[in-house]
């Protein structure tokens, strides 16, 4: 089974709005840590927001801070970023991760051992 998969990209405006979706099953939702994290083409995949499974947002990109919002639903074991005001820039493939990660920004991959496929973003001027 594919432990995480995401859901909620698609195309939008610059100034609009869109929810993505990670769902997680078995240990991937155990994680100590659940992130967001994007990669557009010819750039190095950095991490959007990152939460820790037992409460806390551990924090964000300066680039998104005041209009992205990570939370997470236990009871349906799914993870979401809210991103509103998107920006052309906002562009990228988005992929949900889970690991042990750690208490501190920036998240660094390596400790992000379960990734899913990614749900691309695109926002037009």
């Amino acid at each position: 089974q594919v432990p995480l998969v995401e859901s909620g990209g698609g195309s939008v405006q610059a100034g609009g709005s869109l929810r993505l979706s990670c769902a997680a099953s078995g240990y991937p939702y155990s994680s100590n840590y659940m992130g967001w994290f994007r990669q557009a083409p010819g750039k190095e995949r950095e991490g959007v927001a990152v939460i820790y499974i037992g409460g806390g947002i551990i924090g964000y990109a300066d680039s998104v801070k005041g209009r992205f919002t990570i939370s997470q639903d236990n009871a349906k074991n799914t993870v979401y970023l809210q991103m509103n005001s998107l920006k052309p820039e906002d562009t990228a493939m988005y992929y949900c991760a889970a690991g042990r990660g750690g208490g501190s920004w920036p998240p660094k991959l390596r400790e992000f051992g379960y990734w899913g496929q990614g749900t691309q973003v695109t926002v037009s001027s």
